[in-house]
C-alpha cells in the first residue's frame, strides 16, 4: 500500500472512498482505512468446505461473487443505505477511558449475506418461522445482530404489510444496547428506537410490560426479565414479533421459554374460559406460535437448540443451522486463535491409605467421590500444582503479549478455588515474586471452620469490578470456580490451567476464554492436569464445523413415560384433573386459599409415595423427573396439544417439589480417615490436538426414565482400594526401579536414542511403544507382577508407556542440546 496516499481526498478516511478492495482470482480482502504499512485487510470470502477461502466456480474465477453479486447496483446501494456506518470506541487504559477512535464498519461477507438470507426468509414466510444461526466467536455476532434488528424493525413484505411489529432482544450482554443504539442512529438517524430495561424508575417486569404495550420498536431484555412480566400484561394485543436471541442455548430453555411465549403470543386469559380451554391454549404455547419468529444466534448449538431453531434442508429429517460461519473458518481468517494448538495434560500418580482401625460401611458411588475430593483439595495436592503453574507461568507466559499476559485457572469447586488463591498467594510471597492473583466465586465458602467471600479474598474488591481490575497490569492471575468461564471477554488471557473435568459444550466454552486476539498475541497455551486430549477432541469436534445432530426427537416417547408414570399408582387421574381444574382456574389464581386448594390434591399422592419402598420410590422419582423434562423440551418442539400431557405435567412439576429427597443422598467426606501415602504429578503429553476437517453432532434428550441404581454400601477399605485402581496406579519402589532400568535401556539404544533427537514426540511414539513392549518381555523376569498389569490392563499400559516415553524422549533431546 506504500503507491496509496491516506491524504488524498480520494482516498481519505469519511471523506473520500468508503472502503478498499484487495482481490485476486482465488480471494478477496478489504479495509476501510490506508494506513500505509498499518493498514488492516479484512477477508471478504464465501468460506469452503467449512473453512477459509472460496468454493471453486464453474463460470469463471472464485472471486467472480464480488463484481456479479456485492457490485450490484441495487447491492451497493442497500450497503450504503443499510450496513455502512461509523463505530465509535472508547480506548481504555487500566480501566479509564483515555481517547475515542473511530471505524468505518462495513460488513464481512458471512455477515451481509446472513443478514439478507435472514430478511429474505421472513419477507417470504411471515411470522412462526425460527433460525438457528451457528456463528462462531470471532464471528462479529454484535454487529450482526445490529444490522439485522435494524432490518426486521422496519421490514415490509411485497404487499407493504410490516412484518413484524416489534422486535425483542434477549441478552446478557450489555454491550448489545449500546451497539444497538449506536447502530440504527448512524444509519437512520433516529433516537428513541431502542428501549433498554434497565429498571431505573422501578420493577424491571413492569416496566417491560409498559414498553411491549406502548408498541416500542426495539426491546432488550434479559430473560430473567421476561417471566415476570405475566403478572403485569394480563392481556397484549395481536402482534407479530421478532425474537432475536444471542446465545441461544443459555437463553431458550425450559419454563423461562415457555412463559415467553405465553406473554408474546398475545394469551386472553378470560373469565368465560373453562379449565380445557386454559389448559389447551397453555399447551398450544409450547409449540410454534404463528406471530413468533425466533433468531437465535450461538456458537455452539445443543442438539435441543437444533431441534428447536434448525431448519430441514430439502431431502433430509434432521435440522441444521440456516447459516453458518464455523469455529475453523473463524480461526483460519484470523478472527480467533486456535486454543488446542499449544496443548499440554498431566497425570497424577498417587496412593491413598485409611489410618483408622475400624473399616465402616459406606454409599459406594458416593465414598469414591470422596475419596477422590480427598485428593484434589489435599494440600500437598494442590501445592505441587500450584508451584507447576506459578513457575510455568513465570518461565513461559509472563513475558507473552509484550509483558502484558494473563492467566486463568479453572478448578472444580469453590472450596477448590479458595484453596488455589491461599496456595498461590503463600507460594508467591514465598519466592518474592512480582505477581497478583484475583479469585471469582459466588457466595460465601464455609472452610476449616473459617468463612470466605469473593471481595474478601480480592482485598475488597467488588464482584462487580473484578473484570476492570483483572484488566490492569496488577492482576496477572484469576482463579476461577463457575465463574467467567463464558462470556468472559479479556483478550490478554493467554494461558489456561484446568483442574476440573471438562465435557461436551463446558469445554469449548471454557478453554475458548482464550481465543481472543489482541496485538501481539500469537498464540495460547493450556495445562491440563484432569483432562485426556481424546475428551477435549470429542468436545471439539462437533463445532469446529456444522453442527448437527445423530438423531431427531421420538415424539411418543413421552407417551411411554406418561404410561409408565401411570402404572405406579402413586396419582389417580382424579386427582390430576382436580389440581388442574384449581391451577388452571382464573377466578382465585394467586390466593391463599386456591394454594390451599392445590396443596389438598397432591397430598394424597405424597402419602402414597411416602409409603412405598425405597425401590419404587428411587424409580418413580427418576421417572417423573426425566418425564418433566422431556416434556419441557419436546413441547417446544412439537404440538401435542395435548391437556392429558399437560396437566400431568403441571401436576408433576408441584409434586416432584413436595416429594422429598432420599436420605440416603447426605453427604460423604473424608478428612482424618484417609492418608496420601504416595504422589508424583508428571508430563503425560504435549504439543497441538488437530481437529482436522468434517462436522460433527450432538444428542438431543431423549430420556426413558430406567431409574436411580441403589447405592450399595461397602467397606472404606475397598474404596480406597478402589480408587487408587482407577485413579491412581499404585506403583511399589521395586516398580520404579524396574521402570528406571527400562528407561536405561532406551536411552543406551544408540537407534532409539537418535530417533528421539531427530523425530517429533508423535513419530518417536510410533518406533518407541512397539520397541518398549520388547524390553519388557526381555525383563519381565526381574518384575512378572508389573509385567502381568503392564500386558493385561490398558490403562496401567498407558500410564507406563507415557511416562517413559516422555522422560526418554526428554532426556535424549538434552543430551544432543
Amino acid at each position: 500500500m506504500q503507491d496509496r496516499d491516506p491524504g488524498d481526498p480520494v482516498l481519505k478516511f469519511k471523506r473520500g472512498a468508503l472502503v478498499h478492495f484487495a482481490v485476486d482470482t482465488n480471494e478477496v480482502e478489504y479495509t476501510t482505512e490506508l494506513n500505509r504499512d498499518d493498514t488492516y485487510f479484512l477477508p471478504f470470502n464465501k468460506g469452503y468446505n467449512g473453512g477459509a477461502g472460496n468454493p471453486p466456480n464453474e463460470d469463471g474465477h472464485r472471486t467472480a461473487y464480488l463484481w456479479e453479486e456485492v457490485w450490484a447496483k441495487d447491492s451497493w446501494m442497500e450497503i450504503l443505505q443499510r450496513f455502512i456506518h461509523i463505530d465509535e470506541e472508547e480506548i481504555r487504559k487500566n480501566g479509564i477511558k483515555v481517547d475515542e477512535e473511530e471505524t468505518m464498519i462495513f460488513p464481512r461477507y458471512h455477515q451481509l449475506e446472513c443478514v439478507r438470507q435472514l430478511v429474505t426468509a421472513s419477507k417470504e414466510n411471515g411470522g412462526g418461522e425460527d433460525y438457528l444461526i451457528q456463528h462462531s466467536t470471532g464471528s462479529g455476532k454484535s454487529k450482526s445482530i445490529a444490522w439485522l434488528v435494524h432490518r426486521l424493525v422496519s421490514l415490509h413484505n411485497d404487499a407493504d404489510e410490516a412484518v413484524y411489529d416489534g422486535v425483542v432482544v434477549v441478552t446478557d450482554r450489555t454491550i448489545l444496547d449500546e451497539q444497538l443504539r449506536n447502530t440504527i442512529y448512524e444509519l437512520d438517524h433516529k433516537t428513541g428506537v431502542v428501549h433498554a430495561i434497565k429498571g431505573e424508575q422501578g420493577s424491571k417486569s413492569q416496566e417491560l410490560a409498559e414498553a411491549i404495550e406502548a408498541g416500542k420498536p426495539v426491546i432488550i431484555t434479559t430473560l430473567q426479565t421476561f417471566p415476570h412480566v405475566i403478572e403485569h400484561a394480563k392481556r397484549l394485543p395481536e402482534r407479530d414479533y421478532a425474537v432475536v436471541v444471542d446465545e441461544a442455548h443459555s437463553s431458550q430453555s425450559g419454563e423461562m421459554a415457555h412463559e415467553m411465549k405465553q406473554i408474546l403470543s398475545g394469551i386472553d386469559i378470560d373469565e368465560d374460559d373453562d379449565t380445557e380451554d386454559l389448559i389447551l391454549k397453555s399447551a398450544e404455547t409450547r409449540g410454534n406460535q404463528e406471530n413468533l419468529s425466533f433468531f437465535a444466534f450461538t456458537a455452539t448449538p445443543k442438539g435441543k437448540t437444533l431441534e428447536a431453531f434448525g431448519t430441514i434442508p430439502e431431502g433430509s429429517d434432521k435440522p441444521e443451522p440456516f447459516h453458518l460461519y464455523s469455529m475453523r473458518q473463524a480461526i483460519e481468517e484470523g478472527f480467533i486463535l486456535d486454543v488446542l494448538q499449544n496443548y499440554t495434560t498431566y497425570e497424577t500418580f498417587y496412593n491413598i491409605a485409611k489410618v483408622i482401625e475400624e473399616d465402616p460401611q459406606v454409599p459406594q458411588k458416593k465414598a469414591v467421590k470422596a475419596v477422590s475430593k480427598f485428593l484434589k483439595l489435599h494440600p500437598h495436592n494442590i501445592a505441587q500444582k500450584v508451584e507447576i503453574v506459578v513457575e510455568h507461568f513465570r518461565e513461559h507466559t509472563q513475558n507473552k503479549i509484550g509483558g502484558k499476559a494473563k492467566a486463568m485457572i479453572v478448578t472444580s469447586s469453590r472450596v477448590h478455588a479458595v484453596r488455589y488463591k491461599k496456595a498461590i498467594d503463600k507460594y508467591i510471597e514465598k519466592n518474592g515474586y512480582n505477581l497478583s492473583a484475583l479469585v471469582a466465586f459466588s457466595g460465601t465458602v464455609e472452610d476449616d471452620g473459617f468463612e470466605y467471600t469473593e471481595p474478601g479474598m480480592n482485598d475488597g474488591i467488588k464482584e462487580s469490578e473484578l473484570p476492570s481490575k483483572f484488566d490492569t497490569t496488577e492482576y496477572q492471575v484469576l482463579v476461577v470456580a463457575d465463574k467467567y468461564q463464558t462470556g468472559f471477554d479479556q483478550p490478554l488471557l493467554h494461558t489456561m490451567y484446568v483442574d476440573k473435568k471438562l465435557s461436551g459444550i463446558q469445554a469449548v466454552q471454557t478453554l475458548s476464554r482464550l481465543n481472543r486476539t489482541h496485538p501481539g498475541k500469537e498464540d495460547t497455551f493450556v495445562l491440563d492436569f484432569e483432562n485426556d486430549r481424546e475428551d477435549i477432541f470429542d468436545a471439539f469436534q462437533p463445532y469446529y464445523e456444522k453442527t448437527t445432530i445423530d438423531e431427531t426427537t421420538d415424539p411418543q416417547h413421552i407417551y411411554q413415560l406418561e404410561s409408565e408414570l401411570n402404572a405406579f399408582q402413586i396419582y389417580t387421574k382424579h386427582e390430576v384433573d382436580q389440581f388442574a381444574e384449581a391451577f388452571f382456574s382464573p377466578k382465585n389464581k394467586g390466593t391463599e386459599q386456591a394454594h390451599a386448594k392445590l396443596s389438598s390434591h397432591i397430598q394424597p399422592a405424597r402419602d402414597r409415595y411416602m409409603v412405598a419402598d425405597e425401590e419404587t420410590q428411587d424409580e418413580f422419582r427418576s421417572k417423573l423427573r426425566s418425564f418433566l423434562r422431556l416434556y419441557k423440551f419436546q413441547s417446544q418442539v412439537v404440538s401435542y396439544a395435548d391437556t392429558t400431557l399437560e396437566k400431568l405435567y403441571t401436576f408433576g412439576r408441584f409434586l416432584y417439589k413436595e416429594l422429598p429427597r432420599d436420605s440416603r443422598e447426605s453427604r460423604v467426606e473424608f478428612n482424618d480417615e484417609l492418608a496420601l501415602q504416595y504422589y508424583r504429578l508428571e508430563k503425560s503429553d504435549e504439543g497441538g490436538i488437530e481437529i482436522g476437517s468434517g462436522g460433527g453432532s450432538v444428542s438431543v434428550p431423549n430420556e426413558t426414565g430406567t431409574g436411580s441404581q441403589e447405592d450399595d454400601e461397602v467397606e472404606l477399605s475397598t474404596i480406597v482400594e478402589k480408587v487408587n485402581e482407577e485413579l491412581g496406579t499404585d506403583f511399589t519402589q521395586a516398580d520404579q526401579l524396574f521402570l528406571d532400568q527400562l528407561k536405561e535401556d532406551a536411552l543406551d539404544d544408540d537407534h532409539l536414542r537418535r530417533s528421539a533427537q531427530v523425530n517429533s514426540r508423535e513419530n518417536f511414539a510410533l518406533e518407541f511403544d512397539d520397541a518398549l513392549t520388547e524390553m519388557f518381555i526381555d525383563r519381565m523376569d526381574q518384575n512378572q507382577e508389573l509385567f502381568a498389569k503392564f500386558m493385561d490392563n490398558e490403562e496401567v499400559q498407558k500410564v507406563i508407556t507415557n511416562h517413559l516415553r516422555q522422560r526418554v524422549y526428554e532426556e535424549s533431546q538434552a543430551a544432543n542440546s
